[in-house]
Formats: structure tokens, C-alpha cells, sequence
């Protein structure tokens, strides 16, 4: 099994601004703000003494229906990286670890159990795989990849975004770019077993949809979604907005969009940002502030930028963690439980590295401490 990854497809971009576009303003002079703190996934470590879990990819934080933490991961598997040694390596995706220990506590995040496991044991993947075959809809499927969970104490259900993957190196005018084939959701109603509904947003013959790769935060009655193209093309942010109750009534999605005159709801989405995004991750603090991370793929850096409300004007980026820190970084994911005091700003960084001729160095997921 091949898999050619996304972590080495980052190349020069701009994150820059459009007509009626948030501007981005210049890069934060304090680099390397964030430090690295623990990690918390590979093969020498419990995760996968006690399921099975060692390379991942990925590694999104979100609160559970009963307010503990769960733990997306992408491609996963039982050996240091994806190609082994040895081979098969018990590849599975999506993969759920949760915990309830605070980012901030002295150990920093502890895993305390897995999705769909009684105790230790073999983490399963949570929904259905492809994995390079026909999906479940018919559809060739490489893998299955998260973008983001969320959940709702009303009903104890938990919905997670993610794309089905119909390959890793599309041909572009840009360079190779992964292609999904469309963004999904899939729910549990027991915190296990997520099930793929039949909704679809599907991608578009010239693979810039830009609807594909979802973060998704609650607010009231409100989920507020942010989407950007997959592969980490060039292209815009959007963002639209969903009543919690009607997230699979895709006719209720609002979209926020400029008129020429001023922003509103119930409009097409005019892009909020435009660049070459990694994953974005957006979540509420507590206090009310909104925080934005994703990889700047013209710096190859994790920057945020923060908000007071997800149809504000958002700040420009500041740089939490740069290559020279982590090697391979591509994915940086905010925690939930962060704040606004200093150095509690908890990011969940995953890597890639590998030799020039192919060969893997790492794959896991960090932890980094920062601020905003």
C-alpha cells in the first residue's frame, strides 16, 4: 500500500486580500510562539500498547456529548509510519482517542480510552473505509479522512465532517493536490459507532470546491461552519451558518456574503479569507473570543488569528509554530479548553517527515502551548 500523503504537497501561496475580504495583515514578528510540550502518539508510547495506535494522522480535538474530549485521527496504524515495516499495519481511519485530563495540567493531555473499545484493546476505525476499493456508496474511496466533530448534550448525538478521499495527487495548474471526492457527514447516538449519512457536498470537476474541508464550532441555536478547498490549494475561505437541529437539511445553510455594500446572512458566501490553507480549526473560548489556526502553506508555519465573533473581521496571523520547531508540520488543531492567559493556548500539531528518497521519519500527533 502506497499512500502519498499531504504533508510534502505544501508549496509557495499567499494568504492575502480580496475585495470585500477580511485583510490579512503581516505576519507577526514574534515567531515561534507556541512551544512543543509532550508527544502524544508513535509506537513507543501506550497509545499503542494499549490500542493498537501509533503513526496517525492528524489528531482534531472536540467535546464529547458528556464533556470530556475526544480525539479525531486520520490514516492510523499499528506500525511508526504508513509504510511499516511491517506490512500489513493494521491501517484504520477514522480513529477515535478521548481524555479528559486538561491540556493545561502539569502532564499535559493523557489518553484514558478509545472509541469503540471496552478498556484496552485494538481501536477499530469509527465508520466505514474504502481503503483503496469501492466505498459505500459505489464510489471508488481511497480513505476517509476527518475534518472536524462535534456534539450536542440535547440528544447525547455526535456528528463528525469528513472527506472521502478519491485520490492523494490530482494534476493541477498549481502542482499535485489531494482530491476528495466529496465532504460528509456521519453521526453516533452512542458515542461509538458513527454511521455515513447519504448527504454529499460534492466536489467539483476542477477539484476547487470550496466547501470540502469543514471546521465547525456552536454558538447558541447556531453551528458556524468554515470550509476551504481540498489538497491546500489557493482559494477562499467560506462560511456559512446551520441551526443545530438542521445540520442534515443542507436548504438550511446560510451563507455570510458581501453585496457590494455590506456583509449578511442568507447570501451566496463571499469568501472571509483567501491563501493556501491547511485544515482549519475554529473554536470559542470561553470568554467569548474565537480562535482560528490552520498551516500557512506559503511559510509552512501553524498561525491563528482571533475574532469576537465568527462574522467579524478577524485579526491577521500570528505565528505559533514554524518548520524549524516541527519539521513536517501540517496539521495544527485548537483545544477546546484554551483561553486567553498566557501559554494556554493548546494546539494538537501533526507531522510528517521523510528522507528525500521517500522513507518516513515521523508521523504523529504533539502537543504545543501558546498564546494569542
Amino acid at each position: 500500500m502506497t499512500l502519498n500523503r499531504r504533508s510534502f504537497l505544501i508549496r509557495t501561496g499567499t494568504v492575502g486580500a480580496a475585495a470585500a475580504v477580511a485583510p490579512a495583515l503581516a505576519l507577526s514578528s514574534e515567531a515561534n510562539a507556541a512551544t512543543w510540550k509532550k508527544r502524544l502518539t508513535g509506537a513507543d508510547l501506550d497509545t499503542n500498547g494499549r490500542w493498537q495506535v501509533a503513526g496517525t494522522d492528524l489528531g482534531i480535538p472536540y467535546v464529547l456529548e458528556n464533556g470530556s474530549i475526544g480525539y479525531l485521527f486520520g490514516d492510523t496504524f499499528n506500525t511508526p509510519w504508513p509504510e511499516g515495516p511491517p506490512l500489513p499495519n493494521d491501517w484504520r481511519s477514522p480513529v477515535m482517542l478521548r481524555s479528559a485530563v486538561h491540556p493545561g495540567a502539569t502532564g499535559g493531555v493523557v489518553f484514558d480510552s478509545a472509541a469503540r473499545v471496552a478498556g484496552n484493546g485494538r481501536a477499530p476505525e469509527l465508520m466505514h473505509n474504502g481503503h483503496n476499493g469501492i466505498g459505500i456508496d459505489g464510489l471508488w474511496e481511497v480513505t476517509v479522512i476527518p475534518n472536524d466533530g462535534i456534539s450536542f448534550p440535547e440528544t447525547g448525538r455526535q456528528l463528525i465532517s469528513y472527506m472521502s478521499i478519491e485520490n492523494w495527487n490530482s494534476a493541477g495548474p498549481a502542482g499535485p493536490h489531494w482530491r476528495s471526492r466529496y465532504a460528509g457527514l456521519a453521526y453516533s447516538d452512542n458515542g461509538n459507532d458513527f454511521v455515513r449519512t447519504p448527504l454529499k457536498w460534492w466536489n467539483n470537476a476542477g477539484n476547487t470546491d470550496p466547501f470540502q474541508m469543514w471546521t465547525m464550532q456552536r454558538d447558541g441555536d447556531w453551528v458556524y461552519v468554515f470550509s476551504v478547498r481540498a489538497g491546500r490549494q489557493d482559494g477562499p475561505m467560506m462560511l456559512r451558518r446551520v441551526r443545530w437541529d438542521r445540520l442534515f437539511y443542507p436548504e438550511s445553510y446560510e451563507g455570510w456574503g458581501w453585496n457590494g455594500s455590506n456583509w449578511g446572512w442568507g447570501r451566496p458566501c463571499t469568501p472571509i479569507l483567501t491563501g493556501r490553507f491547511g485544515e482549519p480549526s475554529v473554536r470559542r473560548l470561553t470568554d467569548g473570543t474565537w480562535v482560528m489556526s490552520y498551516l500557512n502553506c506559503a511559510n509552512g508555519c501553524i498561525v491563528t488569528r482571533t475574532a469576537t465573533g465568527p462574522d467579524q473581521v478577524w485579526s491577521g496571523e500570528k505565528v505559533q509554530v514554524t518548520s524549524w520547531q516541527e519539521p513536517g508540520l501540517y496539521g495544527g488543531f485548537v483545544h477546546p479548553w484554551s483561553s486567553r492567559q498566557p501559554n494556554d493556548l493548546h494546539l494538537m500539531v501533526s507531522k510528517w517527515t521523510r528522507t528525500p528518497d521517500g522513507r518516513s521519519t515521523a508521523y504523529h500527533m504533539s502537543q504545543f502551548a501558546g498564546s494569542i
